[in-house]
């Protein structure tokens, strides 16, 4: 057996509105379905890749890691301007950005959902890895650019 590529993540959230509300109007997701508990999503690559699950309950609280999930990463180009673009978005839009990060192979912005999952929206700057694939192991510094 080979997996060919990541097919879709699937999220329990504690408000199904609000989380939907979210990956579409600032993540962009097209959403494909909503119905009473469930919203399904697309950027266009497939027939899905997220689909959310309302269970009720509260947002997690735990700040210092635990096993499980840590994030889910989406590409949103090629340059750090589009990175710039994005996080400049993001403050408009009032959400609230944990991080930023040069991988080496991508420019890195973090945040969180809103049952506080962590998400990584980032940009390729380099094909380094496809000649050798232990660069995206690179050590993680600040990025060599503002923001602003």
């Amino acid at each position: 057996m080979k997996i060919h590529e990541l097919g879709h993540v699937v999220l329990y959230v504690s408000n199904l509105k609000k989380s939907a509300d979210f990956y579409k109007d600032i993540l962009g997701f097209k959403e494909i379905h909503r119905d009473l508990h469930t919203a399904l999503f697309s950027s266009g690559r497939t027939h899905h890749e997220l689909l959310l699950i309302e269970v009720g309950g509260n947002p997690k609280e735990e700040s210092r890691p635990t096993p499980g999930l840590y994030h889910i990463g989406f590409k949103i180009g090629n340059t750090p301007d589009e990175l710039k673009s994005a996080y400049k978005e993001l403050l408009e839009k009032g959400v609230t950005v944990v991080g930023a990060t040069d991988h080496h192979v991508t420019h890195s912005l973090y945040m969180l959902d809103p049952d506080n999952n962590e998400l990584e929206l980032y940009v390729d700057v380099n094909n380094d890895w496809i000649e050798d694939p232990k660069t995206t192991m690179s050590p993680a510094k600040r990025l060599p650019y503002s923001l602003d």
